[in-house]
């Protein structure tokens, strides 16, 4: 089978916060599609890192896992060097909004001075090679936070201007406005903030220094190993235990989601194929509130669990709403369907089904993450290699 090759067959590559939600699944398309890269995951294992989303390929010969942290500019000089890295996918990053809110500096520490150190990682180790920067790539994902909130003008959805395989099922969209690659920048938590300003060095490093960068902006994502803080794996757990579902405000506030693996598969294509110095919106044309997202979810864990459908919709429980809320994302990703080709594969009924039926599944790795066992999964797996 043959695979997309790397301008100058650039194989060696980082994947910063390889143990996360969306790096696990990044990580695990490389090392399985790609047998002749070496793919070095390099994660800090902090509360969302989790080694045991990755237990399918630890194993496999392309594949190393590094604990470090991405703050360390030494350790990412010496790991670069050592594996002659000529790509970085730098996805580690926290990411919990609520988080950001009642912690600040840890947000702008990771996000920010995190992705300084690996870009000036980089500049160093690449520089210092005869051919400096060609054949090499530095790829920051961001979020659609970035760019504030859109307006609700549309509160019943109206049908959605875009159309593709993955959106003939649910097709609305919540306004007029959508995001765009050229959306100016106007961040709300401290979260979308931090992100924001990673973003803009990562630019300006290409600006200053001519370093080949690409950033890519992408909206909600939902799928299997997600950690359950974040709403879809938070809500599956608890209608199953029949714990409240605690919803802010009204939940009429909108996000686009996207399947992971749709996302992972739009890294692959972008990384390859992407403009250097471009810029990248992924979404799912995939428009829901908040609360319709939550009546699906009790529906499909009901009927899944051989319950009455709907039976479990009094566990919604309204709470205050969070400050700073923004109502709505939504993100046009038309210039990448159209440059690279990609959209998504699964409607959301179809990605909600699988994500469901895989935390219902897999019930042990939903009682390792909320226990904290998980944490001692890298002391039983690496500390004595």
């Amino acid at each position: 089978m043959s695979h997309t090759k790397l301008v100058n067959n650039m194989k060696n590559i980082i994947i910063t916060g390889g143990a996360g939600f969306i790096g696990s699944h990044v990580v695990r398309l490389f090392v399985n599609k790609y047998p002749e890269y070496n793919i070095i995951n390099l994660d800090k294992l902090t509360y969302a890192g989790n080694l045991a989303n990755l237990k399918d390929i630890e194993d496999k010969e392309n594949y190393t896992f590094v604990k470090g942290d991405i703050c360390d500019f030494e350790m990412v000089l010496e790991l670069m060097k050592k594996h002659k890295v000529d790509g970085i996918i730098h996805l580690a990053a926290e990411s919990h909004v609520d988080r950001s809110i009642k912690d600040p500096f840890t947000f702008a520490r990771t996000n920010v001075m995190g992705t300084l150190s690996l870009l000036q990682a980089a500049k160093i180790y690449w520089e210092s090679l005869p051919e400096k920067y060609e054949g090499k790539r530095f790829y920051h994902i961001s979020t659609d936070e970035v760019y504030g909130a859109l307006e609700l003008t549309n509160p019943e959805g109206i049908e959605s201007p875009f159309t593709t395989k993955a959106s003939s099922a649910h097709h609305h969209a919540y306004g007029t406005e959508f995001f765009l690659e050229t959306t100016k920048y106007n961040p709300h938590s401290p979260y979308s903030a931090a992100k924001a300003s990673s973003d803009h060095f990562v630019r300006a490093f290409h600006d200053t220094y001519g370093m080949p960068t690409i950033v890519t902006n992408c909206s909600n994502n939902y799928g299997p190993y997600q950690f359950p803080e974040k709403l879809i794996p938070l809500f599956i757990n608890n209608i199953r235990h029949r714990k409240p579902l605690p919803v802010y405000g009204e939940g009429l506030n909108v996000r686009d989601w996207l399947y992971v693996e749709d996302h992972a598969r739009a890294i692959d294509l972008i990384f390859h194929k992407g403009k250097v110095a471009d810029t990248y919106n992924i979404g799912g044309f995939n428009e829901w509130k908040n609360i319709d997202i939550i009546h699906v979810l009790i529906n499909t864990v009901d009927r899944l669990l051989g319950r009455k459908e709907g039976e479990d919709l009094n566990l919604i429980t309204h709470v205050t709403d969070r400050m700073g809320h923004d109502m709505r994302y939504a993100i046009d990703s038309r210039k990448l369907q159209k440059e690279l080709g990609w959209e998504p594969s699964l409607q959301f009924e179809e990605g909600i089904e699988k994500t469901v039926r895989w935390y219902l599944d897999n019930q042990e790795w939903m009682d390792n993450v909320t226990s904290g066992d998980y944490q001692n999964y890298y002391e039983s797996m690496y500390k004595n290699r």
